[in-house]
């Protein structure tokens, strides 16, 4: 009878809304199982997602330095098996990882991302809900012997807001109301103009807090805080632990499909997302959130969509999709929100 695992090292390198889907997995496997110990190997710019994390360690993949290419992974495995772990849970299953385990060796696991069925979504053979991201990192976790409930999660308590961190906040006495207007392609985006228009209108009523990264974003972010009342940006002027310290605190994010719903959602957030090209039925939606958050584009108007996973592939005149979901629509969802 095999020996049950009592340290699990878990990959996943990137992307940062897929290391933030990781995070109540990993939270709810702890939980469950308190006497294992979990390292989760990642780049160091994620670390701070697993702040708190009890039994949990991070691994930091210097995959740009010391340990890029194949004699960096292979440096990378040595550091690795120094840890004595009994097994690896692979959430990624990218050619780096199989390189990785081939040099480790030994028992492992590996997330099946279902490409057939998410092929067949973008074809257009089917059109239904696929089996979440979260739900299949759960299933590596499963086949290593450890079945986790995700039905019942449990997030970090907020912590006190310091007071560089209170000064993003216009009116103590008005709702907080994160915006992260941008995605990493064009497709996935709520065009600018009318995301303006939901600014505008949210923030006759609400604190607005715009969230972003990058010289272009912060600009145009600077631009809509000085033109908004009640409208403030940390873009540019918090790192990701003051990000997660402020987030908690938000009464709700409204993002794209993007790393910011992730994050806000591995919070315990409620996050009202807007989708382009893309669409939750490929299991990417953020955790733990209502089917109804979604605000979906109008597939009478855009009968191909999704028309790609990741939001990198369109049919020419797709590139507004999001744009069919109506500015009324978007507020008033945050409204109905608000009130529950």
């Amino acid at each position: 009878m095999a020996k049950t695992p009592k340290h699990i090292v878990v990959f996943r390198f990137s992307a940062m809304g897929d290391v933030a889907m990781s995070v109540p997995v990993v939270r709810a496997l702890t939980q469950q199982y308190p006497d294992l110990k979990v390292t989760v190997v990642t780049r160091k710019f994620f670390k701070p997602f697993f702040r708190g994390l009890k039994n949990v360690t991070v691994f930091e993949a210097d995959l740009k330095g010391k340990h890029k290419g194949i004699l960096g992974l292979y440096k990378l495995s040595k550091e690795l098996k120094i840890l004595k772990f009994d097994t690896v849970a692979d959430i990624h299953n990218v050619l780096r990882t199989k390189i990785l385990k081939f040099f480790i060796g030994g028992n492992f696991k590996q997330i099946d991302k279902g490409r057939n069925e998410k092929k067949a979504l973008v074809s257009g053979e089917i059109f239904q809900q696929l089996k979440t991201t979260p739900q299949r990192y759960a299933d590596v976790f499963e086949a290593l012997g450890f079945p986790i409930d995700l039905s019942n999660p449990s997030f970090t308590e907020k912590v006190s807001l310091n007071e560089k961190l209170r000064n993003f906040i216009s009116n103590k006495d008005l709702p907080i109301i994160g915006i992260a207007p941008f995605a990493a392609f064009e497709g996935k985006m709520y065009p600018l103009e009318q995301m303006k228009l939901v600014i505008n209108q949210l923030s006759k009523t609400n604190n607005i807090i715009l969230f972003g990264g990058g010289n272009s974003e912060v600009l145009q972010l600077n631009q809509i805080e000085a033109q908004t009342p009640n409208t403030k940006t940390v873009a540019g002027k918090l790192s990701l632990d003051e990000e997660l310290d402020l987030i908690p605190n938000l009464d709700v994010m409204l993002a794209m499909d993007s790393g910011n719903a992730h994050m806000a959602a591995m919070l315990g957030v409620k996050v009202v997302t807007i989708w382009g090209v893309t669409h939750p039925f490929a299991g990417f939606a953020p955790f733990n959130q209502p089917k109804d958050y979604a605000l979906v584009a109008d597939r009478n108007q855009y009968p191909k969509i999704p028309t790609s996973i990741y939001g990198n592939k369109q049919p020419e005149g797709y590139e507004n999709a999001a744009g069919s979901v109506s500015v009324d629509a978007v507020v008033k969802k945050i409204g109905d929100v608000l009130d529950a």
